[in-house]
């Protein structure tokens, strides 16, 4: 199975794509959305665009975004639930079943501990995927998001052949 992991954000957007298989989880891509528009609504419809573009040349199954948490700034906050807005719509529109996760509970399933550092994430995504080189930011969020949703998803299937003997 394909996941797709977003990591929302106004200016920038993070991606990542895993394929989960019985041998682990295989990195397939990952990357940013550079917004460039300074109108509002034409940022959004950057998001929008690039993540179809995205869905359509990585085929993913499902996707994984992270909930949006309350900032000091409530102005960021909500630019930010906008931004997710438009990612959610994105790959809605594209027929994908969509998943969400705080950042503890990515931090947790990455790191082992919810109140982990992002150089933290970074650093076990980049071990867990077996990925060399610099990565953005960004790019390693959304591919902890795709973890965490794979060990969320064994979680569910596991117990579902536990309840059925």
């Amino acid at each position: 199975m394909k996941i797709l992991g977003i990591d929302p954000g106004s200016r920038l957007t993070g991606y990542g794509v895993i394929e989960e298989s019985p041998h682990g989880f295989q990195y397939i891509a990952s990357g940013s959305i550079r917004v460039t528009a300074e109108y509002f609504p034409e940022r959004l419809k950057q998001i929008f665009k690039g993540l179809l573009e995205v869905v359509e040349r990585y085929q993913p199954e499902q996707m994984a975004i992270e909930q949006v948490f309350m900032h000091i700034n409530a102005d960021s906050a909500l630019k930010l639930g906008q931004a997710r807005g438009a990612a959610i719509c994105a790959v809605q529109a594209a027929g994908l079943p969509v998943f969400e996760y705080s950042a503890k509970q990515v931090k947790q399933a990455v790191v082992g501990k919810g109140n982990a550092a992002k150089t933290q994430v970074q650093h076990m995504v980049k071990i867990l995927l077996n990925i060399q080189g610099e990565m953005q930011i960004d790019a390693s969020d959304a591919l902890g998001i795709c973890i965490c949703h794979a060990h969320h998803q064994q979680t569910a299937l596991r117990l579902q052949k536990g309840w059925g003997k």
